[in-house]
């Protein structure tokens, strides 16, 4: 029942993610050296409240450097500094309904490396969201086969090992529902779902990227709920 959204689901969650990209804005605005991941974490708090958000979605996470490489990471008070890649995934709780997206950006100089792992994760969500790869996130095909076409690309660019989660989670009144997008769930997509889409490549002691957007699944095809830009972005 909360997998299959009705029409006023769908257009509560339109909204809410909306909201989320209007906010992404500011975030992106707090990012400079020296600023910690828990003050950063504290002032998109403090942004979502003032965007009408009742709540955050989940704990905000800012993974600044080495710390991007732990896709579940605990803010600390690591400063931020030039160079490294900054990962913001964040969702506020709007009108009741979650939000949730992820960017990746880096500040100062981006190294080759960055940008080779970077556009090997962003082609690997345009595969979803590009005008004539639709047909992937379509009624009828198993939420298995979605996960294994960004797994099958990452892994023809040599990072396999590095993707190391499920490509998406249902989404709704909570962050996480039941249902999601991984190599084990041989499910179907059907009409009214709502998932995220998030590649992602980290390596260990490095750097870390993830892109996540959330789709809505049509009686065709699919709609993208975010539209904040996804290229690399490189700040000061």
């Amino acid at each position: 029942a909360r997998a299959v959204k009705d029409a006023a689901e769908q257009e509560a969650m339109r909204v809410s993610s909306k909201v989320n990209d209007d906010c992404m804005v500011e975030f992106e605005a707090l990012i400079r050296p020296g600023i910690t991941e828990k003050e950063m974490a504290e002032a998109i708090r403090g942004i979502y409240a003032a965007h009408g958000c009742s709540g955050v979605s989940f704990p905000p996470i800012c993974g600044f450097g080495a710390h991007a490489a732990d896709p579940h990471h605990d803010n600390d008070d690591t400063p931020l500094e030039a160079g490294q890649c900054v990962l913001i995934d964040v969702g506020g709780v709007y009108q009741d309904y979650c939000s949730d997206m992820t960017r990746t950006v880096v500040i100062g100089k981006a190294s080759e490396k960055q940008k080779e792992v970077y556009h090997v994760v962003l082609e690997g969500d345009s595969l979803f969201f590009d005008v004539a790869a639709e047909a992937l996130v379509k009624p009828g095909v198993r939420l298995c086969d979605i996960d294994a076409a960004a797994r099958d690309l990452i892994t023809e660019a040599g990072y396999g090992p590095y993707f190391n989660h499920r490509l998406g989670h249902f989404i709704g009144l909570e962050d996480h529902e039941a249902g999601d997008v991984s190599a084990v769930n041989e499910n179907v997509v059907t009409p009214g779902m709502c998932f995220s889409i998030e590649p992602g490549i980290y390596l260990p002691g490095k750097f870390g990227v993830r892109i996540e957007d959330l789709v809505l699944v049509t009686e065709d095809g699919c709609e993208v709920l975010n539209h904040y830009p996804k290229e690399l972005e490189i700040i000061g």
